[in-house]
């Protein structure tokens, strides 16, 4: 009997300021915007390298990764996570992908800072 392969990967929440780049997709007036992202990896490393190239391949100009954890790290940490963000997260974990959750532009006039 074949025994099942088990995964190691975990989903990660990353969030992404990308800056402007021709084709990016961003609205006209936007200098740049921030991504909340679902990604997959073994570790949070790879997770941001594949969610980098996977960015770049998009025609977007990725400039800062911040990552939050796991699913169990940000629960522990006290973060409440709704069910749909759960099901995204599920979701890049069966499908071993990098989700787009949120993208929020900015416009010149707000701190960019990720807090």
């Amino acid at each position: 009997m074949e025994k099942k392969k088990i995964s190691r990967q975990q989903v990660y929440t990353l969030v992404v300021q990308i800056g402007r780049k021709e084709g990016d997709g961003l609205p006209k007036d936007a200098t740049g915007a921030a991504l909340m992202i679902y990604a997959s990896g073994i570790d949070e490393a790879e997770a941001v390298r594949e969610t980098v190239a996977i960015l770049k391949q998009a025609d977007t100009a990725p400039l800062d990764v911040t990552g939050y954890g796991t699913i169990a790290e940000r629960e522990a940490e006290g973060h409440e996570i709704e069910t749909e963000e759960r099901e995204l997260m599920q979701r890049a974990l069966e499908e071993n992908s990098v989700i787009v959750a949120q993208m929020t532009p900015f416009f010149g006039d707000e701190d960019n800072t990720v807090h």
